[in-house]
């Protein structure tokens, strides 16, 4: 067994090993003690099958038909119908990382033993994974309760060799062309497994991981650029003292501004608010940096926090107990997870909005302290970086929409049965597109922060040995440094992808020391 296979086993997941498999193909394998819990919760299912009692899941009807006892005959037939019937997604396709979070995660939850399905489903589910094949899910089909029910039901249909699914050269075929192709045999579902592999928070769940991973890189940028910005702005330092921030002890303010503090260190351009344009302190946006980006640090870390313990969950209705009872219960609502999603939305706008400010700042040749208006080579003549703004802008706009809480509605279904919902699902699917914005309003704040810093050092002060760093690396990407205008779309795409790929924060490392 190498580095690149993910064992799973019953008491749940990590993070690390959820990004693995969603977005690097880690191969998965269950735990002989996982196998070992499936098969002896297949046992106690098999004999309530057997009684003449009729028991939710196994013998009845779903949802709002629930009083509808099914006789053995049907039950196969019952299983089958509820993929199919709940596979009725809309809309776009979901992205690969998620649906293949969002299977590994379910079978995270039946390797539990609590959800009553046979050791040969749990396989067959590792075995897709294991082979890239990748169902077709369609963006809307969740209320996020009773699981991400749709999300799931076309997975679950493709267990069955129905539908459509992507293949590892990424051409969408049947599945069951697919299933063949790699010599797996499509699953034939008996009693409590089609519900089984629908009911659980496994999509909004698996978004919210990959998002903690991307904002967690972001909010380390975002420190960096901050950092840049106070440089070219000629700030003063001062206000990131660890004694300042040991009076206000919320944790992530600290962090972020002992990052910003170990960016500047050394730096010939910080501390001069007092010469030419003198003033008693910077604006907000540069000198509340660490309390805003603190803030939303320690809302990651919550988030985190819910994360894990969903992580460590089986979520599925009905499950089954060690006792050997099978019990309905309402673990299933997304409210946890949908809360810090939303969460997450918001502090996710409100650092794209003080990067922005920052941007502005920088162009305004009213408020930069020296710096040529837009950064531009000869004003009038060249527009600088006007436009870079106005699309950040935009982006900041966007993101301010994305962050009205998803989770703040809910809209009854299943004839009143499902009368409050979570909306999960898509707070999570909002927040991707907040992660992906924020990432290109970080870009540009760094690539106008990195103009203006060269600036300043062509003026004869010296910028920080770490912002040099990141300059150096950003030039050497392929983002070109001050001049006359040029094509400028290209430049803030290398700077995008500078950042979301985690390179700004690797440039300066080896001169600041690992940042937090």
């Amino acid at each position: 067994m190498d580095m690149h296979t993910v064992v799973v086993g019953t008491s749940g997941t990590t993070a690390d090993d959820v990004v693995a498999v969603a977005r690097h193909g880690a191969r998965v394998e269950l735990s002989a003690a996982a196998v070992d819990a499936l098969a002896a919760a297949r046992l106690i299912v098999d004999a309530l099958a057997a009684k003449p009692e009729p028991v939710y899941g196994v013998s009845t009807g779903f949802g709002a038909l629930a009083s509808r006892h099914i006789s053995h005959e049907l039950r196969a037939q019952l299983q089958r119908n509820i993929v199919r019937s709940h596979a009725a997604g809309m809309g776009p396709r979901v992205e690969r990382e998620v649906v293949r979070a969002l299977m590994f995660l379910r079978l995270k939850t039946v390797a539990s033993g609590h959800t009553g399905v046979r050791p040969e489903v749990a396989q067959t589910m590792a075995d897709l994974l294991n082979a890239g094949i990748t169902p077709v899910v369609h963006e809307y089909g969740s209320l996020g309760c009773s699981g991400d029910l749709a999300p799931l039901s076309h997975c679950a249909l493709t267990l069955m060799g129905e539908g459509d699914a992507e293949g590892p050269d990424g051409t969408v075929r049947p599945a069951g062309e697919l299933l063949a192709a790699h010599g797996i045999t499509p699953v034939e579902l008996a009693e409590k497994e089609g519900l089984a592999l629908l009911n659980g928070t496994d999509g909004m769940l698996g978004m919210l991981v990959m998002a903690l991973a991307d904002l967690k890189n972001l909010y380390t940028s975002a420190d960096i650029t901050a950092a840049l910005s106070l440089e070219a702005l000629l700030g003063t330092d001062k206000v990131l003292a660890p004694d300042l921030h040991a009076i206000r002890p919320h944790p992530g303010q600290g962090v972020s501004a002992d990052n910003m503090l170990r960016v500047l260190a050394g730096s010939g351009l910080t501390g001069h608010h007092q010469d030419d344009a003198p003033r008693v302190q910077d604006a907000y946006s540069v000198r509340c940096a660490p309390q805003v980006n603190g803030a939303g640090r320690d809302t990651l870390d919550y988030a985190a926090v819910v994360a894990g313990r969903e992580l460590a969950s089986s979520v599925d209705n009905p499950v089954v107990l060690p006792d050997g009872r099978v019990e309905s219960n309402g673990n299933f609502h997304g409210a946890p997870v949908a809360y810090v999603l939303d969460f997450l939305a918001i502090v996710a706008a409100d650092l794209g909005s003080i990067c922005e400010r920052r941007t502005d700042r920088l162009l305004d040749k009213n408020r930069s302290h020296g710096l040529p208006p837009f950064l531009a080579d000869d004003a009038g003549v060249d527009s600088g970086l006007m436009i870079a703004q106005y699309t950040q802008a935009a982006l900041v706009s966007e993101m301010k929409r994305l962050a009205v809480p998803a989770s703040a509605d809910s809209i009854p279904s299943s004839a009143m049965q499902e009368d409050h919902v979570s909306m999960g699902w898509s707070a999570a699917r909002k927040l991707r597109t907040a992660v992906d914005n924020l990432a290109r309003i970080v870009a540009v704040e760094l690539y106008a922060a990195t103009r203006a810093v060269e600036l300043r050092a062509a003026d004869g002060l010296v910028p920080a040995p770490a912002s040099q760093a990141a300059v150096a690396a950003l030039r050497a990407a392929g983002a070109e440094g001050p001049g006359p205008d040029r094509f400028l779309a290209p430049d803030l795409a290398v700077a995008d992808t500078f950042v979301r790929e985690g390179r700004l924060v690797a440039a300066v490392e080896p001169v600041t020391g690992p940042l937090a």
